[in-house]
């Protein structure tokens, strides 16, 4: 890669519940845990759109009321309007194979709006493999579990507050399972394949 070429993490988390809590949660105190109320109002559920710069820890986002073509080629807009992506010479999106990007006719799409963005696919059942999923386990143990999601604006893009608050002391997500782990683990299930068929 040169120094013109970007990465893109990019995916949906769906099925966000927007709850309105009768009472506000109270935070820990001396000796307790934090008190969530228990009784809330539904709102529906939302999407959340998201692309993860790896290089450079940036996250763009954008709240949908689903998941699809338009709501993916909003994302792509959102991000290709800003520099360096703009004028960059390759920017590779990493997706899951998601109804919204997915086969050659959405190749087809993206590459007749901005010749310089590609696909990049991510092997069927092994969307784990994507940085965005960290990103979103993230938002999901410190957003969205301890607390009630409000209305979201879809005018302000991202309903979660974490990919706006962190970005300045964020660092992209260092992998720790190698190459040679990989290796390593593939044998040992060779083997134990053949001690089983055995």
């Amino acid at each position: 890669m040169g120094p013109r070429d970007y990465v893109l993490c990019a995916d949906e988390k769906t099925s966000i519940q927007v709850r309105r809590c009768r009472h506000p949660s109270l935070p820990p105190g001396a000796g307790r845990p934090m008190y969530v109320e228990h009784e809330y109002q539904r709102g529906g559920t939302w999407a959340y759109l998201a692309a993860w710069d790896v290089r450079r820890a940036k996250v763009f986002g954008s709240c949908e009321a689903k998941t699809g073509i338009a709501p993916f080629e909003r994302l792509v807009a959102q991000v290709m309007r800003h520099e360096p992506y703009r004028s960059a010479q390759r920017v590779f999106w990493i997706v899951d194979n998601g109804s919204g990007h997915r086969g050659q006719p959405a190749v087809a799409r993206l590459q007749a709006r901005r010749s310089q963005a590609t696909l990049v696919y991510t092997p069927i059942h092994a969307s784990w493999l994507n940085q965005i999923e960290i990103y979103f386990s993230i938002v999901q143990r410190k957003v969205l579990t301890p607390k009630p999601l409000p209305q979201p604006d879809r005018r302000q893009g991202s309903p979660v507050p974490l990919s706006g608050h962190d970005e300045g002391t964020a660092s992209p997500f260092q992998w720790t399972f190698t190459r040679r782990d990989l290796h390593r683990l593939l044998a040992k299930l060779a083997h134990r394949s053949q001690r089983l068929a055995a």
